[in-house]
């Protein structure tokens, strides 16, 4: 039986439909290997948009431009509907794009609080302020809903996976992200961890934050997600309102860049694959 829409979000409202990040003719290419092609797509405002793709689809090409990790080679980003070059993470950040990688870049030996601040320490009479810190800390993660960890002062080394990534997440939300990217956030999670980072993406889109979710589980995408964005071969070859799809017609266009089945002609540009998906 084919997964539909209808287990995702709806009624989002009305203010949140205007594109928050727009990429038109977005290129990337690696010497002769061409990661993205002519891409164009909307992510709108307070709305959680899946990117799904095989392995070399350009998924991770697309959102490290958009990171600021890599420059485009061509085409232009758009924030908020204003021209913008993105030319570092800080510069991301600023903007108010934070990505949570699979790795999380977390600090095992430091507690969740340290984490949390990691570089933007508050301090007070050149002293770091531990009370407040902590309780934005706490505060951050009762506006996510995170319940399942007893105290900001555990060592992240000692949390499961899914509250890593709840820590991840409200790091990046406590800067005032108004655009989180997720790379693969339930891999290698078990049943239990996997609900718990899906109820923290729904509560982001609930709260007006746009989310990008790069995932290969199709269950977990059509669980949570407003719209779906699909590459293939470094070229965006659907998009659109989840309602629009079920798992067999996306399995289709990932695995043959097509919504009919048949297989794309190839092109310079499509021969290509991007070295890390």
């Amino acid at each position: 039986m084919s997964i539909t829409a209808e287990a995702g979000r709806t009624g989002v409202p009305e203010e949140y439909d205007h594109p928050l990040l727009s990429v038109r003719g977005l290129t990337k290419s690696f010497g002769a290997v061409h990661a993205l092609s002519d891409v164009d797509l909307d992510i709108p405002n307070g709305q959680i948009t899946a990117l799904v793709g095989d392995n070399g689809a350009g998924k991770s090409t697309l959102i490290k431009a958009v990171a600021g990790i890599w420059l485009p080679t061509a085409g232009q980003i758009y924030w908020d509907g204003n021209p913008v070059s993105i030319r570092t993470p800080k510069e991301a950040d600023n903007l108010g794009i934070a990505t949570v990688y699979q790795d999380l870049a977390l600090c095992d030996n430091l507690d969740i609080v340290q984490n949390m601040f990691l570089g933007h320490e508050d301090l007070s009479r050149r002293l770091l302020d531990e009370t407040r810190m902590e309780l934005v800390a706490k505060q951050t993660l009762i506006d996510l809903s995170v319940t399942t960890i007893s105290s900001v002062r555990q060592p992240v080394g000692s949390l499961s996976g899914g509250q890593r990534q709840s820590v991840a997440v409200a790091k990046a939300v406590m800067r005032d992200a108004k655009l989180v990217i997720m790379d693969e956030p339930t891999a290698a999670l078990g049943v239990s961890q996997t609900a718990q980072v899906l109820d923290l993406i729904k509560t982001l889109g609930a709260r007006g934050i746009a989310v990008i979710v790069i995932s290969h589980n199709l269950t977990d995408v059509f669980t949570v997600a407003d719209r779906l964005a699909v590459l293939y071969l470094g070229r965006l070859v659907s998009s659109g309102p989840i309602a629009e799809y079920d798992t067999q017609r996306a399995v289709e266009i990932i695995t043959t860049g097509s919504a009919s089945g048949a297989q794309p002609p190839a092109s310079s540009s499509d021969t290509s694959m991007d070295p890390e998906g």
